[in-house]
């Protein structure tokens, strides 16, 4: 039984990748037989080409094309480029095969060697680094409307979760409250995975990962009837789609648990209205009802203007918090021009911060004890809906 699963899931996102493959590339085969100068056309992913639509609270790509052709100067090597990967790509999938970007990268990775008219060697390569084999697998993304994990091309495991839920993964049922003192790393193709039962409220996603495994340690998932997560830092792609997909399938609401600072609130709204070298994925990762739940600039000060109290005495801010460098300053300012950070509660969260010049980390919270920050922290601040959005 477990075995047609794995069979049959792997089989229907090769079958749904391949026909997008033929049906989009299919002109470019036309317009080569037609004797024409053979083109692409796909949506500019650039930040001019960027919007953020307030209506949806997402970052989406706008409706800029860029004409990719074979006989274009500036264009060609791109072109080339774009239908080598597209092959590459496509080639693993008939195959059965799960490659990496990596594989990708060394799989197109070679010298052409031509010569002018007169005799001059010319060498030139497919790409020099990884980098610019990523930027297009991207465009082939754009291109073809397919996600890269659709494509069932693997990248490395990042996030990782626990809770009291039934999941299938591979033709195995995997219980996500028996994960002993580990947890479930969320595989990089989360739309393969099946959601069986769920017995939890909320998901709760901590972008520190030593914090995640000391809530995890006391099992604060299963008295507080939670799904925890943990992006581990900046989140990859993988648990940003399962986040999206307990959110949006299960109708959980969504909690993010951050630093104090402008990177951990830019994390945040990656969570929440995607990111702008993702945006034409945003659709799919990001989470726009996902709620900021701290740690706030208000939480650590307080805040006259709406009477808060601060969670911090005094003296444990002496003790706490961190000065803030020249570069979270930085960053501070230019979450003030997104227009996602613009809100009355964001643009007081930030004008505390540049006033006060000072940041504070999670285990901040968690050195006034862990059951401060499991049992009156976290539970206070959603029982009381002091979150932002």
């Amino acid at each position: 039984m477990a075995e047609s699963y794995i069979d049959q899931a792997d089989k229907e996102a090769r079958k749904r990748a391949l026909e997008v493959f033929r049906q989009r590339f299919r002109e470019v085969l036309e317009q080569i037989r037609r004797g024409e100068n053979p083109f692409l056309m796909l949506p500019k992913r650039t930040l001019s080409n960027t919007i953020y639509d307030e209506r949806r609270k997402l970052l989406l790509l706008g409706p800029e094309k860029l004409k990719r052709s074979f006989f274009d100067l500036h264009e060609a090597k791109k072109f080339m480029q774009t239908l080598l990967m597209a092959r590459i790509i496509f080639e693993a999938l008939e195959r059965d095969e799960y490659p990496t970007i990596r594989d990708l990268y060394y799989r197109g990775k070679h010298t052409i060697v031509y010569r002018e008219p007169g005799g001059r060697r010319h060498e030139e390569n497919t790409w020099d680094e990884q980098r610019e084999s990523d930027a297009v697998i991207r465009d082939i993304e754009v291109l073809t409307g397919l996600l890269r994990e659709e494509m069932l091309i693997l990248s490395k495991e990042k996030g990782k979760v626990v809770g009291d839920m039934r999941i299938r993964s591979g033709g195995d049922v995997i219980d996500l409250s028996k994960m002993g003192h580990g947890a479930y790393a969320i595989e990089p193709t989360p739309d393969l995975i099946e959601f069986l039962d769920v017995n939890a409220e909320y998901v709760l996603v901590v972008e520190k990962d030593a914090v995640f495994q000391q809530l995890h340690r006391i099992k604060y998932w299963r008295q507080h009837k939670a799904i925890l997560i943990t992006s581990a830092g900046q989140p990859d792609r993988a648990t940003r789609r399962f986040v999206r997909r307990l959110n949006e399938e299960l109708g959980l609401p969504v909690y993010i648990l951050t630093d104090a600072d402008p990177y951990g609130w830019y994390i945040y709204s990656v969570f929440k209205i995607g990111s702008i070298t993702l945006s034409y994925e945003s659709e799919r990762l990001a989470t726009p009802q996902a709620r900021f739940i701290g740690v706030s600039m208000t939480d650590i000060f307080g805040d006259p203007k709406s009477g808060k109290k601060p969670y911090l005495t005094e003296q444990e801010r002496r003790n706490y918090i961190i000065k803030a460098k020249d570069a979270d300053i930085k960053r501070a300012y230019e979450l003030m021009n997104y227009l996602w950070f613009q809100t009355p509660k964001w643009k007081r969260e930030i004008e505390i911060f540049l006033d006060k010049k000072a940041k504070l980390e999670i285990e901040a919270l968690t050195s006034k004890g862990l059951r401060f920050l499991a049992d009156k922290y976290l539970p206070e601040k959603i029982e009381t809906g002091d979150w932002i959005e």
